[in-house]
This record gives C-alpha cells, sequence and structure tokens, in this order.
C-alpha cells in the first residue's frame, strides 16, 4: 500500500481507501452484506482473483473488513465490513451523488450490474403513499438485482430474497432505468416492463 506520506487527515484516509478497487469494493459490501470471495468478484467485473485478494488482505490489515466462517449450511468463509469500513458509507453515498449526473450518458460497452442501484435507490426512491400496506418493487432477479421496499413512510433497498414476494418487477434497460428514479420518464416509458402492479413501482418513484 502506497503512501502519500503527508500528515493530513484525507492523504492520510486516501493511503487507505484511494487505491483503484478499493471502494468498490466498499460498494459490494454495502450493497451485498457478508459475502463469499466468488460472490464479491462476480459484482467486480474486471478484476483479478489474485488483485482482489491483495486488495482484501491491505482491507484487513487497515481493519475495514473481517473474515469468519459460518458452519453448516452455508459453510463457507464470509468477508463483511466492520464498524470501521461500514463508516465508509457516508463518503460511498456522496460518490454516488456526485456521480450521478455522469449516468446520463449511455453506458456503451460498460458492464452492468443490477444490484448496483441498490445504494443510489436508498437516496432516490421516496414511500409516496405511506398510508398504504408495504410493497415491494423487484429489479432483476434472485441472481442479481435488489427489492425496493415501501413501508409507513420508508424506503429500504436489499437484495433480492425469495422471502419476498415483489408486487411489481420491472426489466429495462439500464439507462431507461436511471432515467426512470432520476424523474425524466414515467413507468409508462418505451423499453420499460412492469409485471405486476405499475401502481407499486409509481409509489416509490421519486
Amino acid at each position: 500500500m502506497r503512501s502519500y506520506d503527508q500528515y493530513c487527515s484525507m492523504a492520510r484516509a486516501l493511503d487507505r481507501v484511494g487505491d483503484r478497487w478499493t471502494l468498490l469494493i466498499v460498494r459490494e459490501l454495502l450493497t451485498q452484506g457478508p459475502c463469499r470471495f466468488s460472490d464479491l468478484r462476480r459484482g467486480l467485473p474486471g478484476i483479478a482473483s489474485n488483485l482482489l485478494a491483495d486488495r482484501l488482505r491491505e482491507m484487513e490489515s487497515a481493519a475495514l473488513v473481517t473474515r469468519y466462517d459460518r458452519p453448516p449450511p452455508v459453510a463457507a468463509t464470509l468477508i463483511d465490513l466492520t464498524e470501521r469500513g461500514r463508516d465508509l458509507g457516508g463518503v460511498v453515498r456522496e460518490l454516488v451523488r456526485w456521480g450521478a449526473p455522469l449516468m446520463l450518458e449511455p453506458p456503451g460497452d460498460d458492464e452492468f450490474r443490477m444490484h448496483w442501484f441498490a445504494l443510489p435507490l436508498r437516496y432516490l426512491c421516496r414511500d409516496r403513499a405511506p398510508e398504504e400496506p408495504a410493497v415491494v418493487v423487484r429489479l432483476g432477479d434472485l441472481h442479481d438485482g435488489c427489492d425496493i421496499v415501501a413501508e409507513q413512510g420508508r424506503i429500504d433497498v436489499h437484495p433480492c430474497s425469495p422471502d419476498r414476494r415483489p408486487d411489481a418487477t420491472v426489466t429495462a434497460p439500464p439507462e431507461v432505468l436511471v432515467q426512470l428514479f432520476t424523474g425524466q420518464v414515467t413507468a409508462q416509458a418505451e423499453g420499460l416492463v412492469v409485471d405486476g402492479s405499475t401502481a407499486a413501482l409509481e409509489r416509490v418513484l421519486p
């Protein structure tokens, strides 16, 4: 891990998290929660296994991540953020907010994973009918997606779970989803497919 060798809080923070991929690893752990190495790598297209292992070792040394073994039926070593690592959530949130205008450019050949929407949706969505029963709006599927839960005026966004039954499942190209959740198009936009209740989707739109 290289250092800026500056007695400055920002420089010392960047000594820990400024390397390529580090904050994206934080993004994945904030989004997915505790996960296996293979799940982490699947959410980071383009990273080599050895580089991911190196970054995790550095982050473990900096007390940002921890590993622990789960007994059967999971029977796997899971990687998770420490309390210090979770404190980076505010930094990630500001980067998401700052980068949002850059999402207006079409994705081109960029890789895309549906679950990457989970973090920005936590800040973009609103429960517009808090007096109504809770609804679940699903983007993607159980393999790669997220569930938006609106209940009593609160929005929560979680990885898709078979324990939740979505009121609406939304399918669209990523650029259309960006337009939808930034208020540029409606739930009737071209290229947008809603399986289930359109009203449930409209309830969580900003």
